[in-house]
């Protein structure tokens, strides 16, 4: 026999279930969620991205990757094969 275990208890209402998510985003100080049209609004208020090629970097460093020892070591031996 399978047995399915709901998130909880008995079937809750949607209207509990939202009410209990709420109650964590609270507890658990989470940002408060925007709506979609409110999303768009701060968006559209946003200046739009540069398109002047002065703007951007010309001259960017790559990044440097330090390895280890223990790393060189491994590498080398695999090398050797």
């Amino acid at each position: 026999m399978t047995y399915q275990r709901l998130p909880y208890d008995d079937a809750a209402s949607t209207a509990e279930m939202s009410s209990d998510c709420r109650a964590v985003e609270v507890a658990l100080h989470l940002p408060e969620r925007r709506s979609q049209a409110e999303r768009a609004r701060v968006a559209a208020l946003q200046p739009a991205p540069s398109i002047r090629f002065e703007d951007y970097p010309r001259e960017v460093p790559k990044p440097t990757v330090a390895v280890s020892d223990a790393a060189a070591r491994l590498a080398a031996a695999y090398s050797e094969d």
